[in-house]
């Protein structure tokens, strides 16, 4: 089976960047070179004010899938995607477009779509049932970024057995490669010491407060005393936008596809986990979820933890989150859908995926990354990335 790094795997190279020194805050400064226009024409893309010739559209083909046809014994926690032979339209692929149905009698599956990088996800939304069969179709409502569609449906099947296969880590394709992320701003006060590149995008540059940044002279990145990397922001010159327009879009997927994993506990603790020690799985709350007391994972190398909260997540003052047995932070997934505030002098282990903001009270400290849709809080707080 195709791991989940390597499906959604493809991301923008880091860049090679020399330091020269600059003294002035980020702005939107600096010749942003030849950018590719959005604009698109028949046959066509503007690169700048000269229009390329893309050559006749081709018609998109599927050129693998998993399981693959025919698969048997395919574990009942199987994701199902398939791999194009060129760039899709997102939009086109949902759930009407990618369907999975079996049974008897034959019922459609439940489950959530994710697009990135010319491959196709569908997570299903609950375990498979055992030893049945099912069949996986692709519609030719689904098109090319070129507005082509499939020649005709894809379609195939496979048979599931009995097995539950190790769980697969949340792909985070080049939202990885920050230590924090977030969409409208970063603050720290007082300073913070972070390990790692930090971005905001769309915001400017501006919405980074409290780093006393110095911009580095090519304009693609800034730098601070309390940061161990670069700094990145959606004003600076290119190719910096696209990078990080590029790592916002890997931080949405990478909260949809946590999201959409089959849970395999419910409700534990009625959100209350403080004391508790916790075997690698999905955990699932339609509730808020407080960590009052320390609480222990428990597992291997390589074990995956992804806690799915429908509402705030909550760590009380000088709590610890411990990784026991080897397990590490990069395989812990917080994601959740409300706020997250983790309390004075706690320690954290995990991704932080928040669809809200994130807040790190006076030091509090983390060992993993914190990924916002809105704004991250920090307060004298030291975040370092995991070694991967």
């Amino acid at each position: 089976m195709i791991s989940a790094r390597s499906l959604l795997n493809a991301g923008l190279a880091l860049l090679c960047l020399s330091f020269f020194g600059c003294s002035d805050e980020p702005t939107a400064g600096g010749d942003a070179g030849v950018a590719i226009d959005a604009a698109r024409f028949d046959g066509e893309v503007r690169d700048g004010d000269v229009l390329v010739d893309l050559g006749p559209p081709t018609v998109p083909t599927v050129m693998a899938n998993a399981p693959t046809t025919g698969a048997l014994d395919v574990p009942v926690n199987a994701f199902v995607s398939a791999t194009f032979s060129e760039p899709m339209n997102r939009d086109t692929l949902d759930e009407l477009s990618f369907t999975v149905t079996g049974g008897d009698p034959v019922m459609t599956v439940e489950g959530t779509v994710i697009y990135s990088r010319s491959v196709a996800v569908f997570w299903p939304a609950a375990r498979l049932a055992i030893n049945t069969d099912f069949t996986a179709t692709i519609t030719t409502s689904a098109t090319s970024e070129r507005g082509v569609p499939l020649a005709e449906n894809h379609v195939w099947g496979f048979r599931t057995g009995e097995t539950v296969a190790p769980g697969l880590p949340v792909n985070l394709g080049t939202a990885g490669d920050f230590v924090v992320l977030s969409k409208s701003g970063i603050s720290s006060d007082p300073a913070s010491t972070i390990t790692g590149n930090i971005g905001v995008s769309p915001a400017a540059g501006t919405a980074i407060t409290g780093f006393s940044l110095m911009r580095d002279a090519t304009g693609t990145f800034a730098t601070s005393t309390q940061v161990t990397g670069q700094v990145f922001a959606a004003n600076y010159t290119a190719p910096t936008p696209d990078r990080m327009t590029a790592a916002i879009g890997d931080m949405e997927l990478a909260f949809t596809d946590a999201a959409g994993r089959a849970p395999d506990y419910t409700e534990l603790g009625s959100g209350h986990i403080g004391g508790m020690t916790l075997a690698a799985g999905v955990y699932k709350w339609g509730t808020a979820v407080l960590i009052e007391t320390d609480m222990h994972l428990s597992g291997s190398a390589t074990d995956v933890w992804i806690f799915q909260i429908a509402q705030d997540r909550t760590m009380s003052s000088d709590v610890e989150v411990f990784l026991d047995g080897g397990a590490l932070p990069e395989n812990v997934f917080w994601q959740v859908s409300g706020l997250v505030e983790v309390g004075t002098t706690a320690h954290l282990e995990g991704i932080v995926v928040s669809q809200t903001s994130i807040t790190f009270r006076t030091g509090a400290s983390l060992r993993g990354r914190i990924l916002a849709q809105t704004a991250v809080v920090l307060q004298a707080n030291t975040l370092t990335q995991p070694a991967n």
